[in-house]
């Protein structure tokens, strides 16, 4: 022992051996180099396996191209007459709408009509408690009665004084009352007549009738409820004419020296449908109103038209779908508007030549109708475009049409 461990103090490290310290260096260097190797061994396993990934899907895609023709659908485009058309969502409006109120004060004894019934001009709809205002006519005829027995006598007052006054026994002034008490009552019957006729209408206003032909409404006051005169609350019921009816619409105010001009001399169609259903049955009606100004805050201007509805197909407050007719443009070239695709040089279309490759041709576009897009430039009448199948085309690739599919362009409505 050192003198130290003799006091009781720690004994001092011991040092490592030179060649102890060499080995722990070499190890610490052989593992960091093994890391390295694990991690670019790695990054190769995940090379490999995107390489694999492209590959795979680089075969599949060059199959798709050079795999044969690639099978398509194929329309012809078509020269035809098509039809200049302004598109727009309309409103359906009752031709007339009357809301039936009473005009006179009472309570509803009686109603003639079923909720959402069509009911013909002079239809009876109410019955007012007729009791007060015939009450009312029987005093109207009492008073007149009692006033000419009055005027009679007065008439004949008249005439004996004013024979008196003549023989010279008489006084012109009992003359002159006797002729100004016959005029009175002559005043007073001429009232009584007229508080009859009142009587009399007051009496008819009991009964209220159809204005007009049309379908009456919900029933907002039923029998026992009370009516005043030409109150604002008192609707008994709203009755729509709907045969014929009308449409409103609105379009920009950039059509409308356009609209003007055709509507010239002559009537514009309309065509409306209901709302997102292009399949069902259209109404056709005529163009009747142009608003006389353009709304200066949303720069459109308003429209109307007139439609027969003998089938009732449009109904007040309903949302439409609505072509106006402007006029036809013939020898027009119309493709499917499957067929109009958009790259980066704008639109195109892949046309089927004579043997069988499809080419990319730069068309330009005008409207689109009934799904058929009108070719302004770009095509000529009888050429094949293809209708399906352009996803996987490229210049000069061949094409196969599948079987069963060749179809004409469709014809559009006009």
């Amino acid at each position: 022992m050192t003198a130290h461990s003799l006091h009781g103090e720690p004994p001092s490290p011991v040092p490592h051996k030179p060649h102890q310290l060499a080995a722990d260096r070499a190890t610490r260097r052989a593992r960091r180099r093994l890391g390295r190797v694990i991690s670019i061994g790695a990054a190769a396993a995940l090379a490999v396996a995107l390489g694999a990934g492209c590959s795979k899907s680089k075969p599949d895609a060059a199959a798709g191209f050079t795999g044969g023709p690639v099978p398509v659908l194929v329309a012809q485009a078509i020269q035809r007459t098509v039809p200049i058309q302004l598109q727009a969502i309309g409103t359906v409006e009752a031709y007339s709408t009357v809301s039936v109120k009473s005009q006179i004060d009472g309570y509803i004894a009686a109603v003639y009509f079923r909720e959402g019934q069509d009911v013909k001009k002079g239809h009876l709809l109410v019955q007012i408690d007729p009791r007060p205002y015939q009450a009312a006519l029987n005093q109207a005829e009492a008073n007149l009665a009692r006033d000419r027995a009055q005027l009679l006598q007065a008439i004949t007052d008249e005439k004996r004084y004013s024979y008196l006054l003549e023989q010279g026994v008489g006084s012109r002034e009992q003359s002159d009352q006797a002729h100004a008490n016959a005029q009175a009552l002559r005043a007073t019957v001429m009232a009584d007549e007229a508080a009859i006729q009142t009587a009399k209408i007051n009496l008819g206003y009991t009964r209220i009738y159809s204005p007009l032909d049309g379908r009456t409404g919900v029933l907002i006051l039923h029998p026992g409820n009370l009516v005043k005169a030409n109150d604002a609350s008192g609707v008994v019921v709203v009755i729509n004419q709907v045969r014929p009816i009308y449409v409103d619409f609105y379009l920009p105010e950039r059509s409308l020296n356009e609209i003007r001009q055709y509507m010239a001399g002559r009537q514009l169609a309309v065509q409306a449908h209901s709302k997102g259903n292009q399949q069902s049955p259209s109404e056709d009606g005529t163009l009747s109103f142009i608003d006389n100004a353009v709304n200066a805050n949303t720069g459109t201007f308003e429209l109307k038209g007139l439609f027969p509805n003998a089938h009732e197909r449009l109904w007040p407050g309903q949302f439409v779908d609505v072509t106006l007719t402007l006029s036809e443009r013939p020898d027009t070239i119309v493709v499917p508007s499957q067929a109009v695709q958009t790259g980066q040089d704008g639109t195109f279309v892949f046309v089927v030549e004579h043997d069988m490759s499809a080419k990319p041709r730069p068309v330009v576009v005008g409207d689109s109708l009934g799904g058929q897009t009108v070719i302004e430039r770009g095509l000529k009448p009888g050429e094949t475009v293809v209708t399906d199948g352009q996803l996987r085309l490229f210049p000069g690739a061949k094409v196969k049409i599948k079987g069963g599919l060749e179809q004409p362009a469709q014809q559009v409505p006009s």
